[in-house]
């Protein structure tokens, strides 16, 4: 035996485990932050390029982007508007067909897919699901399906966390930090918000608890994740936008309080509409592989009224941070927008398509402030001038509640955005969102637990120790 095999008679996977539990999780989360930030780059040129294909060549239509991914503003109308239609359900046939062929599991949203297996089976992600899910999440989008970029890149971190798992025997306690952290520096890589990241990674695997153990790896791994992804992309937040002025009118807050009511509210809609919409799907009297299409379609016949549907919205976003641009939208257009993007990302990924829902929840939420604002512009005094406030708040308050993950979506908006001065009246209506959607006990991540208490007793009646 040799001098080296004496001295580390199991490799690097012994000595690994003779470790620290706190050196343990920094050695996983530079693994893991490095495999976010180069998977994260991976997605989002394969999202580049099927947006290309499908909406450039095949449809004849440029979808508008956000100041921090060119600033485009889009084509001002269809060339072939009969194409529409046909190119999304084309992007949900072959989404369908590939993953009901090699991988069922990575149908819908990634994400929620991460959290169960952070409560069940944290070793359990197939290294198959994540390139399906790369390969169909970029297909369903860049073909105009709606569905956000956060759930592949996190099916990526995570499943190499999973994999790791496996390769380097960890305990259950070590596998669950690797897919947590796996989950936040995924999202916060493609978000730009680092922060945000390492926050979500211990907050959104419950509805109303944290996981401590989480948090200092998350930091770590979200980091190198971004740093990565913004060598190659660029440091700059995803949105721009002016100065917001802090509210200067006590009757200012009461509107944000009645923004956040109303986002609150949208949010419970948006995970009825969604999981209702799944519930439908498995009715259906057809293949599965065909269902995305379906959707699709659909999808493809609202854009004709409403293009504002198509793809990720972020474009949109970007606009409704304008007065002249948001103004320049039909009001009608304006209020029915969430409900459309509701209905939008229901068909798209509740069919079958592959895609995240937190994008859709962060567009949802920002349609939902601009269209209070526009009211409020038309009926009640002292409303702020530019409707930017509201469209930031409106993201906070809807996602971060209806993903139970208030504080960290909170803190990725404000990176996103890079602009502190809505977060006075954000906090207010964060908070009424939240309780809210308490109220009805929702969640758009129905693999969430409750609390650290119920994933114990969950632990107990397996017969396992944690």
């Amino acid at each position: 035996m040799s001098r080296h095999a004496k001295r580390h008679p199991q490799g690097f996977k012994g000595r690994f485990h003779s470790y620290p539990t706190t050196t343990r999780h920094l050695i996983l989360a530079v693994m893991v932050g490095v495999v976010a930030g180069v998977g994260a780059i991976v997605f989002y040129e394969a999202l580049l390029i099927a947006t290309h294909i499908f909406m450039h060549v095949l449809a004849g239509y440029e979808v508008p982007t956000p100041a921090g991914e060119g600033n485009s503003a889009g084509s001002a109308h269809y060339v072939r508007a009969w194409a529409i239609p046909l190119v999304v359900a084309l992007g949900g046939i072959i989404s369908g067909l590939v993953v009901f062929t090699w991988a069922p599991e990575a149908e819908g949203h990634g994400t929620d897919a991460a959290i169960s297996a952070i409560h069940h089976n944290p070793r359990g992600i197939r290294l198959r699901t994540v390139i399906v899910k790369i390969f169909a999440s970029a297909v369903t989008i860049g073909s105009g399906g709606s569905g956000g970029r956060e759930g592949p890149t996190a099916q990526i971190s995570a499943g190499f966390g999973s994999l790791l798992s496996r390769m380097l025997d960890l305990s259950e306690e070590d596998a669950r930090v690797a897919v947590s952290i796996g989950v936040g520096s995924g999202i916060g890589a493609i978000f730009s918000s680092p922060l945000g990241g390492a926050i979500l990674a211990s907050e959104i695997i419950y509805r109303e608890d944290f996981e401590p153990e989480a948090l200092l790896p998350g930091f770590v791994a979200s980091v190198i994740a971004f740093l990565i992804f913004a060598s190659a992309l660029g440091f700059q937040p995803i949105f721009s936008i002016p100065s917001i002025r802090n509210f200067d009118s006590p009757m200012q807050l009461v509107y944000f309080a009645l923004l956040g009511l109303i986002a609150g509210l949208v949010g419970v809609l948006y995970s009825k509409s969604f999981y209702g919409m799944i519930a439908l799907n498995r009715r259906m009297p057809f293949t599965r592989k065909l269902r995305p299409a379906l959707g699709g379609l659909l999808v493809g016949l609202m854009a004709l009224a409403a293009p504002e549907v198509l793809g990720t919205g972020y474009g949109w976003v970007q606009k409704a941070l304008s007065a002249p641009t948001l103004d320049s939208i039909p009001l009608a257009v304006v209020l029915l927008l969430p409900f459309l993007r509701i209905l939008a990302t229901s068909f798209s990924i509740g069919s079958g398509g592959s895609g995240g829902v937190f994008g859709p929840g962060m567009v949802i939420g920002a349609f939902t402030g601009a269209a209070v604002w526009r009211l409020g512009e038309l009926f009640l005094p002292s409303m702020p001038h530019s409707p930017a406030s509201f469209v930031v708040v409106g993201m906070m308050a809807c996602f971060g509640a209806i993903s139970r993950a208030p504080i960290a979506v909170m803190v990725m908006v404000v990176e996103m955005t890079g602009n502190l001065d809505a977060l006075t009246p954000a906090i207010l209506a964060v908070a009424l969102a939240t309780y809210v959607v308490r109220s009805f006990d929702a969640s758009i991540y129905q693999a969430q637990l409750h609390n650290r208490a119920e994933f114990r007793a969950l632990r107990k009646r397996k017969g396992l120790a944690y």
